[in-house]
């Protein structure tokens, strides 16, 4: 084809490209929040936790410094999973559970995009659940962001994977039998090698958690605690309303002493069995006392700092709880395939399917 009729070619596709999708390349100028707002209507229910968390999210994209082209967001189903119809980039709602799965073979074919994955408690815990669990052990270089609301919200209010038992619903009148998974425990066994937590009332550490996960090489999980204003107001009102959070809330950061309440007056230091417990700071010795640290290889700090509050929010930590760098899923690949080259020179494709048991009839 010629430089004439690829250039007429392109010019074709931009003058029929919704405006929606209109491209702009970084190098041309610096992308602003509104360069990531779609021209579709945001449709969450009023209050919905979902309206803060995409706004972050479309505020904290142009830090990214990457041209939009470079950029998916791949999502399941769900209320959350409508974000990629409000953010002006390619992307795709896919089907139930199946979006890990997807991001999959994106992000290990075009390890030059930023992939994201948009998902909620029911679409990754529930039907997805072997999806999430594989793409972080593959350690597969794509971003998961889990709103986690306690509850199915677009399907009218029965309960999730992450409902607490004796959840009473419409799906469960005498409440809920079922234990409910815990996603950071979860994805801290499945050996994520990031792991957070942020919630989405609070926009600055929300995007501090954000721009942690863009920046790590290989999967990232974060759960956010996101409050469904209609079926399970809320939730989360132990670590949000003031008269509380502060008792309540473990804010971790990286290489700083473990420390929270109202006065920083407590702080954690190892229990029995690989339990951590929350102490006093003034009468305790100040070398049990825990410092976070992310980068530890072992999971068991982190799994036990993800065990903490789990069922009353009594002591309940927010932030990055691991950060450990491994080859992502896509450079081992590449790899592979560089040495079997090397080794065995290009392929025949054709008669790798016809292989040595085929032959032809008549």
């Amino acid at each position: 084809m010629s430089d004439t009729s690829m250039a007429n070619d392109g010019a074709d596709a931009a003058a029929h490209r919704p405006a929606s999708l209109t491209l702009v390349p970084v190098a041309d100028e610096k992308l602003t929040t509104k360069d990531f707002k779609s021209d579709q209507e945001v449709r969450w229910c009023p209050g919905c936790g979902d309206y803060a968390i995409l706004a972050a999210f479309q505020s904290f994209l142009p830090e990214l410094g990457i041209p939009r082209e470079n950029l998916v967001i791949i999502s399941g189903i769900g209320c959350s999973s409508r974000l990629p119809y409000y953010v002006d980039s390619y992307g795709m709602h896919s089907i139930h559970g199946r979006a890990p799965a997807i991001a999959t073979g994106l992000a290990a074919t075009r390890p030059d995009l930023s992939v994201w994955v948009i998902t909620g408690d029911g679409d990754a815990l529930s039907i997805g659940g072997n999806h999430l669990i594989h793409a972080l052990r593959r350690n597969v270089n794509i971003k998961i962001l889990l709103f986690n609301n306690r509850i199915y919200g677009l399907t009218k209010g029965q309960y999730s994977p992450t409902s607490e038992q004796g959840k009473v619903t419409k799906s469960t009148p005498f409440g809920s039998l079922d234990t409910p998974f815990n996603p950071l425990s979860l994805a801290i066994g499945a050996e994520a090698g990031f792991v957070a937590r942020t919630i989405d009332s609070d926009r600055r550490h929300l995007t501090s958690v954000l721009q942690a996960a863009a920046d790590h090489r290989g999967a990232a999980f974060v759960e956010i605690y996101q409050n469904c204003p209609i079926f399970n107001d809320d939730a989360f009102a132990p670590l949000t309303a003031p008269a509380t959070r502060d008792e309540r809330l473990i804010r971790l950061e990286d290489g700083q002493p473990v420390r929270f309440g109202a006065n920083q007056e407590q702080g954690l230091r190892p229990g029995r069995y690989g339990s951590l417990e929350a102490v006093a700071v003034a009468g305790a010795d100040e070398r049990s006392l825990l410092v976070h640290d992310t980068g530890l290889a072992d999971p068991g700090y982190a799994f036990a700092l993800s065990r903490l509050g789990d069922a009353d929010f009594s002591h309940t930590p927010i932030g990055v709880f691991r950060k450990v760098a491994r080859p992502s899923y896509d450079e081992l690949m590449a790899a592979q395939l560089e040495d079997a080259r090397a080794r065995q020179g290009e392929g025949d494709l054709a008669a790798l399917l016809a292989g040595p048991d085929t032959w032809q009839v008549g």
